[in-house]
């Protein structure tokens, strides 16, 4: 995805908010515009995920995921910085996260399938997530 068309759909995202944000939304589909608002956020959260992710939860990991890569770039991960993660993106396998744009590129984690990969995503979210809460 180019950076226009990143900025196109991060654009309507807003323009969605503040539909909806309204006192007077008579007019508006609401139903639609949250439809169209969980496909736009959807997009833009899978732009960095190399699986299909398909199903119910779809919309739930392609998030997941896009926490994950948030964490990442505030902390680092292990022996890679955040300047690294910063410069050369995260990206999602199925058998691994890697720092760079493929499969191919350095490591960040290693994984026997795609469920474990996913897993450790949510569970390192959550710890992130409830470390917060307590400092």
């Amino acid at each position: 995805m180019t950076n226009k068309q990143k900025e196109k759909l991060t654009n309507r995202l807003k323009e969605i908010h503040n539909l909806l944000n309204q006192k007077d939304r008579s007019k508006i589909n609401s139903s639609d515009l949250i439809s169209e608002m969980t496909e736009i956020e959807f997009k833009l959260n899978k732009q960095n995920i190399n699986i299909t992710l398909k199903g119910d939860y779809k919309y739930y990991w392609a998030n997941q995921c896009s926490e994950f890569t948030k964490h990442l770039l505030n902390f680092g991960y292990g022996h890679i910085s955040k300047q690294e993660i910063k410069e050369k993106g995260v990206c999602f396998n199925k058998y691994s996260i890697n720092n760079g744009y493929n499969q191919y590129c350095n490591d960040i984690k290693r994984f026997n399938s795609k469920e474990e990969m996913l897993g450790f995503v949510k569970g390192y979210n959550e710890a992130i997530n409830n470390s917060k809460k307590v400092a």
